[in-house]
């Protein structure tokens, strides 16, 4: 079940997720959790769903279905994040994968600051693997200066595994970093490739929650997933003005 925000453009959101999860053998069900008024250049407006109705939606699948993971994206509100809560606490042992979306691709900032205290008390003591990029990761630690100590923050906060990306790093390579255990636990380098790309965080996370769905182990499950959503930028393209999709089915015409 992916629980996210709809992009008109195509690029990332519900949209991005359905196409990651089927890509990895898996059904998807969604909820919207808000619509938004976007391009391939940046977000104009979210308008969030209300609360009532990201329950209903949620508790009319869950009625009906065995769910096997969890996936969620950009919330846009302090009612929708108690409303996700409400929902996860009815599956205590179903994975949980956060993207925390704080940012769009495009630069404009989608959580405040009381946003982000909801996101640290009622998701991360739930959350099996959160997956920030590293200025997502400044933002939800509760201090640390450094990659390292702000992943420790998160778990210590009470996730139990953090995917930390390189991709807004200065490197050559993106570093991606796993955590958990209070350690590090893997690290992977990966080409970095020219441009920008909208919707990758939502490609990663939702192949990482499909390959989780299916009973990977934590560290397989998040280097298929990285392989994949690599595939899927390598194959991208640009439909609009500004940033680049990623092709998620890239691998139907290799």
């Amino acid at each position: 079940m992916t629980l996210a925000g709809h992009d008109p453009a195509g690029g990332a959101g519900v949209q991005a997720d359905i196409e990651a999860i089927v890509s990895q053998g898996c059904h998807p069900v969604s909820v919207i959790t808000c619509l938004t008024v976007q391009d391939t250049c940046d977000v104009q407006r979210v308008e969030p769903v209300a609360d009532y109705l990201i329950e209903q939606q949620a508790e009319a699948v869950l009625a009906d279905m065995p769910i096997a993971a969890f996936k969620i994206g950009l919330l846009g509100s302090v009612a929708a994040v108690e409303a996700v809560q409400c929902i996860l606490l009815q599956a205590p042992e179903t994975p949980v994968i956060l993207d925390p979306v704080l940012a769009a691709g495009g630069g404009k900032g989608l959580a405040s600051n009381i946003l982000i205290e909801a996101i640290r008390e009622y998701l991360l003591p739930l959350t099996t693997l959160l997956t920030p990029n590293m200025p997502e990761a400044a933002r939800l630690a509760m201090g640390g200066a450094t990659r390292d100590e702000q992943a420790f923050s998160l778990l210590e906060q009470g996730c139990d595994y953090v995917l930390l990306t390189g991709t807004h790093a200065e490197t050559e390579q993106v570093e991606n970093v796993l955590y958990g255990e209070r350690k590090r636990l893997r690290g992977w380098a990966w080409e970095r490739l020219p441009g920008h790309y909208h919707g990758s965080g939502c490609t990663l996370a939702s192949a990482c929650a499909a390959n989780l769905a299916k009973g990977m182990e934590v560290s397989k499950a998040v280097a298929a997933a990285q392989a994949y959503t690599w595939g899927s930028l390598q194959a991208g393209r640009k439909f609009g003005r500004c940033q680049w999709i990623p092709d998620r089915f890239y691998w139907q015409r290799a």
